[in-house]
């Protein structure tokens, strides 16, 4: 068997460092052959080590300057977005894997897929700012898009063999976060530590907070409109606690097909690399027995507007969903910085989704042009509130 030949965005991030260690479990399958990453330069410099990749991308010309010390002459060191760029499609690489965070997962998803390359993404933000050019791009250059979130891929594994016409919902699951009883007034007063204890799932801050908002759902749900063509009137959320039942799919007839599992992102990240095999590789098992009772609940709109306001902006279409997830993410750092309250982003998206004027999303430029206003407005607000 040829190995497949892999680069992974954001490997220094929760989602890229267990990609590298599905990848390493199976040397026999893959070959990394370039990584790209922040300003991590002692962890990324320990995987160039690890990997024996050959080309590596820093956030910065600084981090850049240390990691070319560390690794030596054999590795190409670049920097910058025209570096992540080059890690995903000067490296020869078959796979890419978009696990950086952000809209900066934006550009090299469209371009990897252009190329004709398979993108394991796992990034929500391509999907929800660009859909249409990722999914433009994904027609013309005959790629291969597959999901790794928990949820995507769960419905990617239930719809497969099946007719899309027979398709009546999607159905997305929810944990519901930290603050799943918790009242408007309690999460008023919630810090980002609260914010950060997620009851089921260990992953990075931005999507720990995101997901005790229900933003994390919403953008989701976005992402579920492009991925799988159907309208948003055919996407639901139920709130699991429990997290096994990773999401279902309701057909036309009435039944309903269900992918479970244990909350351990590696599972959705080998289904996405090794496709269409599946590798009998376990990495947790499931117990049903041991799980006990799978309770579902509705979302509650008013105690969790974020949700509400995806739905809307995804409903808007056109540049809307790039401001909400802008806005989004500069109010997100800005409560993990105590900048603003929990609530204050919801507030604050709120506000800068009201101040736009919906332009079409017809290329990366117009789609870039309403993120960088988006962030602006969103800093503004962020200014007042602080009484800056």
């Amino acid at each position: 068997m040829e190995r497949r030949k892999v680069a992974v965005l954001g490997s220094t991030g929760s989602i890229g460092r267990q990609a590298l260690e599905v990848i390493e479990a199976m040397p026999d399958r893959f070959q990394v052959v370039s990584l790209a990453a922040g300003r991590n330069v002692d962890l990324l410099a320990r995987q160039v080590a690890r990997t024996g990749a050959r080309l590596v991308a820093a956030g910065d010309p600084a981090s850049a300057a240390e990691l070319r010390q560390r690794v030596g002459p054999g590795v190409q060191v670049v920097w910058g977005p025209e570096g992540l760029m080059q890690a995903a499609l000067d490296a020869g690489a078959d796979v890419v894997v978009v696990a950086v965070v952000g809209a900066a997962g934006l550009v090299p998803t469209v371009r990897a897929l252009a190329a004709g390359k398979r993108v394991a993404l796992a990034n929500k933000e391509a999907l929800v700012a660009g859909g249409r050019l990722v999914v433009d791009a994904l027609r013309s250059g005959g790629g291969t898009l597959l999901p790794v979130d928990s949820e995507h891929s769960a419905i990617f594994q239930c719809l497969e063999g099946e007719e899309r016409r027979s398709v009546r919902r999607l159905v997305l699951t929810a944990s519901g976060g930290p603050f799943r009883t918790a009242t408007l007034a309690e999460m008023e007063r919630a810090t980002p530590r609260e914010a950060l204890r997620h009851p089921t799932w260990s992953m990075g801050g931005k999507i720990t907070v995101d997901s005790a908002t229900l933003m994390n759902k919403g953008l989701e749900v976005i992402e579920a409109h492009w991925l799988f063509g159907v309208g948003y009137d055919q996407i639901r959320v139920l709130v699991h606690p429990q997290s096994i039942v990773h999401s279902l799919v309701e057909f036309v007839d009435g039944s309903v097909k269900a992918q479970l599992g244990t909350p351990d992102m590696r599972l959705p990240i080998q289904y996405a690399l090794c496709y269409p095999d599946r590798v009998p590789r376990v990495w947790s098992e499931l117990s049903l027995a041991a799980a006990g009772a799978l309770t579902f609940e509705e979302p509650d709109f008013e105690r969790f507007p974020c949700l509400g306001l995806a739905y809307e902006a995804g409903r808007a279409g056109g540049t809307a969903p790039a401001v909400l997830n802008a806005a989004n993410e500069v109010a997100v750092h800005a409560f993990l910085d105590g900048k603003i309250g929990f609530l204050d982003i919801a507030r604050c998206v709120e506000r800068v989704l009201g101040a736009h004027t919906v332009e079409e999303a017809e290329d990366l430029d117009t789609v870039l042009g309403a993120d960088a206003w988006a962030r602006r407005e969103a800093e503004a607000f962020v200014a007042r509130l602080a009484g800056q």
